[in-house]
């Protein structure tokens, strides 16, 4: 399993191809960001939700806004 990640913004998908000709091998991998929108903000925590927390560790967002793409450690 890849253990870094470069995510491609889905505004910026002319770079993918070059990103995975390039890095893409057995410890990186390169694919473009799935993520619809950002996640649902709730105003009250709802006393059944059984998450302990976000899955993701850090927000890649201004990283895909401003270059385009991010790194990710797996």
């Amino acid at each position: 399993m890849a253990r870094l990640v470069i995510i491609v913004s889905q505004k910026e998908p002319h770079r993918y191809p070059y990103l995975k000709h390039v890095f893409a091998s057995e410890t990186m991998e390169v694919m473009l960001d799935r993520r619809l929108e950002e996640r649902r903000q709730r105003r009250v925590p709802s006393a059944g939700d059984k998450r302990r927390a976000d899955r993701r560790v850090r927000d890649v967002s201004k990283d895909l806004q401003t270059h385009g793409w991010a790194l990710v450690h797996r």
